[in-house]
């Protein structure tokens, strides 16, 4: 049986926390908590426990954090690690910060063309470390950083009706809004944008001229976008007006996504087919409206808690989920996450803690080695000579085995460079002679049957490529090139050039011409080393 784990969520504006486990195709919560605050000090130190968590999964989102998408060739694991390296080492030396990151592949979608899709994320470790002081207060341990984007694709694909349609979710925070699209199952993109609550807040403080503080109760008392909605005072009015003029700057932010999403993945036929919300913002009345008129697109409420088992929780923590189950859709997709085997992730942890991991797995391969070599000298101890004499013996032919095969590794090798030498002769040497025969022997072939009137004016030896010539796949070989005039009012000029090219075809066997003919100007690219022209097949007999 999976084990319960922890997920926070915690924002400038709340905190929310999931204890549970994603088993036998559903999650079952085992606790649940939440907490307003104003920063990251002030959630974590309002958000109460009612469990004891575990190494916890966190979600981070914000301008600290920079998600990217490179397209690589499709190449061995070790060599895409080291690629990704070098990506964080230049992002790292560019910004002056440390940065520590994760990255994994995406869905291969038929646009790729053979290519693969890296989702590669970074974080400030600053960022990070402001999280773990929290986590410190709090109690609890870290098990690693997660973009909050990717907690709601997995809450999405684990808790939500997958169709194969194009969906784009947003969980519209208080300072930021993370955005998914997906094709059917597959992630496609995910980002986190600059925005969110704060912009409605910010709208209504400016128009009506109250401090933000109270611009914020006013957008949760006041704010309704539904169109056509009465509103009972002027205030009512004022504040949802503001409002609309927020919701406007949000639709242009979804759009926005829309728009890099093709140009980042190269997906410029990509067209949404509903987009799903969710995130405390997304509770304003007739925010899915404004946003399905903006977007051209059906706009809906995103609740995967119908098909979540709380049957665990106590009555306490049931009306805490009630009261933000739109803030921690993220957390939940999170937990589900880190019990479920093959779920998407990403999993950033910082360098000092992955350092501390490393030494900690080796100091405990160092034990065990330790172990195995006591258990190994005792039991050597206990054996007889006669044993040890057959060792020793064994051991002799195995070292001889080893000197032969290491003398007919060191012969392998001098003949592999031996090889790679004589091949780069071989090249110089085709290049030289093969230019120059097939120059000579061409020219010998026009001095036999250029016509009278007919004289050349450029004729040049090439070591290069030339697809028309059958010369291709970046492999050159060489080439003769060959330019031409005629005397003008020279008699039949099309048939004396054809027989000249077919008198070269037949002088050169095995010759490939690329030919062309323009009143009084010829030219003739030809070439011996082509590939080989596959003969016609056949006609059969009823055919023929």
């Amino acid at each position: 049986m999976a084990r319960n784990m922890t997920a926070l969520d915690v924002g400038a504006g709340s905190a929310v926390a999931v204890h549970g486990r994603f088993e036998k195709g559903s999650f079952r919560m085992a606790g649940f908590a939440a907490a307003e605050g104003g920063s990251f000090a002030d959630a974590y130190g309002a958000l109460e426990l009612p469990f004891k968590p575990s190494a916890a999964r966190v979600a981070i989102s914000g301008k600290d954090l920079n998600v990217r998408y490179t397209r690589v060739p499709q190449v061995p694991d070790w060599q895409l690690r080291r690629l990704m390296r070098f990506e964080v080492a230049e992002v790292g030396d560019t910004s002056g910060t440390e940065v520590a990151s994760d990255f994994n592949l995406l869905p291969t979608p038929p646009e790729a063309d053979g290519e693969d899709i890296v989702l590669l994320a970074m974080a400030r470790t600053s960022l990070l470390e402001e999280h773990e002081a929290g986590l410190e207060e709090l109690g609890a341990s870290l098990e690693c950083f997660t973009p909050a984007a990717i907690g709601l694709y997995n809450a999405y694909l684990r808790h939500g009706v997958v169709q194969d349609d194009t969906v784009l979710l947003a969980n519209v925070g208080q300072d930021c809004v993370d955005v998914v699209i997906l094709r059917g199952p597959d992630l496609v993109f995910a980002r986190n944008l600059s925005g969110g609550g704060r912009l409605f807040q910010e709208a209504v403080a400016s128009q009506l001229g109250v401090q933000p503080a109270q611009a914020a109760r006013l957008v949760s008392e006041f704010a309704d976008l539904r169109p056509g909605a009465s509103h009972a005072t002027p205030n009512h009015e004022r504040v949802s007006r503001a409002s609309s003029a927020a919701a406007g700057q949000l639709v242009s932010l979804l759009q926005s996504a829309v728009l890099f999403c093709k140009t980042q993945v190269k997906l410029p036929s990509l067209k949404l087919d509903r987009v799903l919300v969710t995130g405390g913002t997304a509770r304003m009345a007739g925010l899915p409206e404004v946003l399905g008129a903006g977007l051209g697109v059906p706009v809906e409420r995103f609740d995967p808690w119908a098909v979540v088992d709380t049957s665990a929780l106590s009555p306490e923590e049931v009306d805490s989920l009630e009261a933000h189950r739109d803030e921690a859709v993220v957390a939940l997709g999170l937990a589900t996450m880190a019990t479920d085997p093959e779920a998407y992730g990403l999993e950033i942890v910082p360098p000092a803690l992955a350092a501390r991991r490393e030494l900690y797995g080796r100091k405990l391969w160092l034990i065990a080695a330790a172990v195995v070599a006591v258990a190994y000298l005792g039991f050597f101890a206990a054996t007889s000579s006669s044993r040890a004499t057959e060792l020793q013996k064994q051991e002799r032919v195995v070292r001889s085995q080893v000197a032969g095969k290491q003398r007919v590794d060191q012969k392998a090798r001098e003949l592999l460079e031996e090889n790679a030498r004589l091949v780069e002769e071989t090249l110089e040497l085709q290049r030289l002679l093969g230019t120059g025969e097939q120059l000579a022997r061409t020219v010998e072939a026009l001095g036999e049957h250029l016509p009278s009137d007919f004289w050349i004016e450029r004729l040049e030896g090439r070591w290069g490529v030339d697809t028309e010539l059958g010369v291709g796949d970046n492999v050159p070989r060489p080439l003769v090139l060959l330019k031409g005039a005629l005397r003008q009012g020279a008699q039949a000029p099309i048939v004396q050039y054809q027989t000249l090219v077919e008198s070269l075809e037949g002088d050169l066997p095995g010759v490939r011409t690329n030919s062309a003919f323009d009143r009084d100007r010829f030219s003739i690219d030809l070439t011996t080393f082509g590939d080989p022209v596959e003969p016609a097949p056949e006609p059969d007999e009823e055919e023929s």
